[in-house]
């Protein structure tokens, strides 16, 4: 597949002539400058020039976090070559169809997919004309460090990359953004949140995510330096082995990281900890905070191409809101509650047979599916999502607020809620929690507590404690839907009477 562009701006140029030789990718055993990635960038934009793939092609990507896949973006960038990364956890018929919708010139893999009809390797991409990676030998890469940045606006909204959504409300989306979405994007979250020259940010989420891929951009723009670690590095390694001074993560993981106390106490020197994925346990937040982590909250989506509302300043305690909304962006409630984004963030559309389609109101404005409240100050509080609220008893209930509430409990660590049938009230909330100890709390203590917290209508007719979670293919999230239809067939897993309303 292909789409029409004219030729981008080279980011990529105009960050080594802007930053040289000052890092820009730390690995455990090496670090590349500017100028070097640069260079490498060029040397694979004309490796694809060879294989005939032109400016505004697709070209699909299958691998984990690696030097070699933030190279093979970097040259994709430079060369206009639309990148669409993929999730390589998907299972291997979900990964075949959504390459069959994306029709890619061609498919890159890390070498654990070498099913895939028509595909190569990054290593035989990267090193198709030397015995040696270039990535070990940089030095021997040449390049003209062009960096016109040409204000070509039709240039600037020219698609760079297709990111897929988290499938969390259904079937994954093909989101198209372009070269100003995440320039814009990268813009503003560097203004919330300071990131240059000798700052180093760990890529801890995949770059097939909104969240990795950002990082590409915010560090090009800034000069700020990215970090990757081995494979089969954890967190808590990847912190002793890099000069950190930023870091992205979700619940789980600054849970496990907060466990341990040398984690710890390397999170405290850190300027920035940006927390999102998920809603965290009151209990977690507090103990951030306790730990004078630099903890900041955020509320994004793929198709507003990462950030779009975070903590203006590290949090002092426990608050409801996502923080502030980021410049570049706009946003506001409807009548029903519903959070409507717009802006130069607000990616093009949806690819669906071939063609980007848009996805705004005759006002220009996306509807994210959540519900939620902005002040005038610009402060975003989200409720839950529009498709996950059910009716009891004639009031709307936000499964994601009872969520909240439970986890504000000690000893909840993950909480879902969902709805099941109920004659007299139509419809009252099931709780599906992950506790830090085998049956405590108990459940009179859950009962009792969120009669208090929340009210009875509120609070969940039964409790079911769960070691692991189903969740969606490829993916940490939990598949809500999963649970839902679990629920609906009439699981009453503790055989707990509910509670009287």
């Amino acid at each position: 597949m292909k789409i029409t562009v004219q030729t981008t701006m080279d980011i990529v140029a105009r960050a080594a002539k802007l930053f040289g030789n000052t890092p820009a990718l730390r690995m455990s055993d090496r670090t590349l400058s500017f100028s070097e990635c640069n260079a490498i960038a060029e040397t694979i934009a004309g490796h694809l020039s060879t294989r005939s793939i032109r400016s505004g092609e697709v070209v699909a990507i299958v691998s984990p976090n690696t030097p070699e896949m933030v190279m093979l973006l970097l040259g994709l960038l430079k060369a206009g070559i639309i990148a669409a990364p993929l999730n390589y956890r998907f299972p291997e018929h979900l990964l075949g169809n959504t390459i069959n919708k994306l029709q890619p010139s061609l498919i890159v893999t890390s070498g654990t997919h070498t099913s895939l009809k028509s595909s190569i390797s990054i290593d035989e991409l990267i090193d198709s004309d030397s015995s040696d990676s270039v990535l070990h030998s940089p030095t021997t890469v040449q390049s003209n460090n062009k960096a016109e940045m040409t204000e070509n606006m039709e240039a600037m909204h020219q698609p760079v990359t297709i990111i897929h959504t988290s499938a969390s409300s259904g079937e994954a989306k093909a989101a198209v953004h372009s070269f100003a979405n995440h320039w814009y994007s990268a813009l503003g979250s560097n203004e919330n949140i300071p990131f240059g020259a000798g700052d180093c940010w760990l890529l801890s989420l995949p770059l097939y995510h909104i969240g990795g891929y950002s990082l590409l951009f915010r560090s090009l723009i800034s000069g700020g330096s990215l970090a990757i670690g081995k494979p089969d590095e954890s967190l808590a390694q990847s912190l002793r082995n890099f000069p950190l001074s930023h870091l992205s993560v979700v619940p789980t993981q600054l849970y496990r990281l907060l466990t341990d106390q040398k984690s710890t106490a390397l999170l405290r020197t850190l300027k920035a900890v940006l927390l999102g994925g998920s809603s965290a346990p009151k209990s977690l937040i507090e103990e951030a905070v306790r730990q004078d982590i630099p903890l900041y909250l955020s509320y994004g989506s793929t198709e507003m191409s990462s950030q779009i509302a975070t903590s203006p300043a590290p949090i002092q305690g426990i608050q409801e809101n996502s923080g502030k909304l980021l410049p570049w962006r706009e946003i506001m409630a409807s009548t029903d509650g519903e959070l409507l984004v717009k802006g130069t963030c607000l990616f093009q559309g949806y690819l669906r047979e071939g063609k980007i389609e848009t996805q705004t109101d005759n006002g220009g404005w996306f509807h994210t599916s959540d519900i939620g409240t902005v002040t005038d100050d610009g402060t975003v509080t989200v409720a839950g999502r529009k498709d996950n609220m059910f009716i009891a008893g004639g009031e709307n209930i936000h499964p994601e607020e009872i969520e909240k509430a439970l986890m504000t409990i000690d000893g909840i660590l993950e909480a879902l809620v969902v709805p099941v049938d109920d004659d007299e009230y139509g419809q009252r909330p099931v709780a599906f929690i992950k506790t830090l100890e085998e049956n405590k709390p108990e459940e009179t203590t859950l009962t009792t507590a969120m009669h208090s917290i929340a009210g009875k209508l509120k609070s969940p007719t039964c409790y079911c404690r769960v070691k692991k979670w189903a969740t969606l293919p490829g993916s940490q999230k939990i598949d809500r839907k999963w649970y839902k239809k679990l629920t609906f067939k009439g699981c009453s897993p503790l055989n707990l009477l509910p509670p009287d309303a």
